[in-house]
């Protein structure tokens, strides 16, 4: 599949009905779901792997690998109204996604998951708690060998000393996030958020 048609695929998915600034329930953009799945499909990490999308809300990243082809999906997120949205868009395509309810930081819970070839997800950036990312890093290491996320531009050097001695960075490609005006508290219609698609490798 090419990458725009990817992409205008995904755009025509549900987004959040009511989200929540408190845990930074903004929808992956199409065009950036769409780049970072191109990329680990060109790479072989979707094409018949078990993926699994952390952090999964409306299920973009997750719908995006199931019409790549891969062999198992499963989506984690901690919003049942999310979920019942994620539910939805995957009935659109007829994706067969398995979609969990619970927190990233629940360890009982990633271990009870088993074990993924891919992890994808759009962790939050840290704009309501400094450490949110952390978790989504920690538990994406635990479950596969091979991690893609989008992350805060200039983000890198923290992810290699958080995970230094566990994964390396292997590449970084730039985007833009067209955060739009989602909560009372935002200022402005649009605001672009300069954005590194990563891919990490656990060691």
């Amino acid at each position: 599949m090419k990458l725009r048609t990817l992409e205008i695929a995904l755009e025509g998915l549900e987004g959040f009905g009511r989200p929540d600034p408190r845990i930074e329930q903004y929808s992956t953009p199409a065009i950036l779901a769409a780049r970072l799945l191109h990329h680990a499909h060109l790479l072989g990490d979707i094409e018949g792997k078990a993926v699994c999308d952390l952090g999964c809300g409306t299920g973009v990243l997750a719908c995006g690998a199931a019409l790549l082809g891969s062999g198992r999906v499963v989506g984690v997120e901690l919003d049942p109204g999310a979920l019942a949205v994620a539910r939805r868009n995957a009935a659109r395509f007829e994706a067969a996604i398995d979609l969990v309810q619970g927190d990233v930081r629940d360890r009982s819970l990633i271990d009870g998951l088993g074990t993924f070839d891919t992890v994808i997800m759009n962790p939050p950036f840290g704009a309501q708690d400094p450490h949110a990312d952390r978790p989504f890093v920690d538990a994406a290491l635990a479950l596969a060998p091979v991690v893609y996320g989008i992350f805060n531009s200039g983000s890198i050097p923290f992810l290699e000393a958080y995970t230094a001695g566990r994964a390396e960075i292997e590449f970084a490609v730039g985007g833009i996030f067209p955060l739009k005006r989602t909560f009372a508290f935002h200022r402005h219609d649009v605001v672009e958020i300069e954005v590194e698609i990563l891919r990490i490798r656990r060691r």
